[in-house]
């Protein structure tokens, strides 16, 4: 009889177990078990090399200013910056687009050159293209190299993190331009 109930009551945790191991779907809401590995593959590491060209002046300029400094800013705190720059395989302009840099940067700091960036890199060429990079994070200008935080994308990278170094290529203030490299290690599934 021990042997009998002991086996019931196997059978009812392995059934309680498969059902909490299974992914459930109710309406528009559903969950995963996280000790299910069905809905989420192997996390790979990509690394990406690319150009983001910026202009802010000419006739086909790629950034625009949204929002000017309030009165009585220090050095442009507030300055807010809508942008469409195209992602290139080289450093020059006519090089081949890869994407586009998508977003809002804005100046975020009273003190020195920082920029705020929310910025979306939307690819448009080989296996990356239609998935997105997101970052969000503090671009202090003035630094050689700048850790900027990849916090999520879209397509292949789906569930990723990781980081961008962004580095000044080349920029001339007067005119409005700048071009950055960039170098990026992503975690995705």
């Amino acid at each position: 009889m021990a042997s009998l109930v002991n086996s019931l009551i196997a059978f009812h945790l392995i059934v309680l177990m498969s059902c909490y191991l299974t992914k459930t779907t109710t309406g528009v809401f559903s969950t995963q078990s996280p000790f299910s590995q069905s809905g989420k593959g192997m996390e790979k590491i990509t690394q990406l090399h690319f150009y983001f060209h910026d202009n802010i002046t000419g006739r086909n300029p790629t950034a625009m200013q949204i929002i000017g400094p309030p009165k009585g800013s220090v050095g442009g705190f507030g300055t807010t910056f809508m942008i469409d720059d195209p992602l290139t395989e080289g450093p020059d302009p006519s090089s081949k687009i890869v994407g586009r840099s998508q977003g809002i940067y804005a100046l975020a700091s009273q003190h020195k050159i920082e920029l705020l960036m929310v910025l979306n890199f939307a690819f448009t060429e080989g296996v990356f293209n239609g998935s997105t990079l997101s970052i969000f994070g503090r671009n202090v200008v003035t630094q050689e190299v700048r850790e900027l935080p990849i916090v999520g994308g879209s397509g292949v990278f789906r569930y990723s993190r990781g980081f961008a170094l962004a580095k000044t290529y080349m920029s001339t203030p007067t005119f409005g331009l700048a071009i950055v490299e960039y170098n990026i290690s992503v975690l995705h599934v």
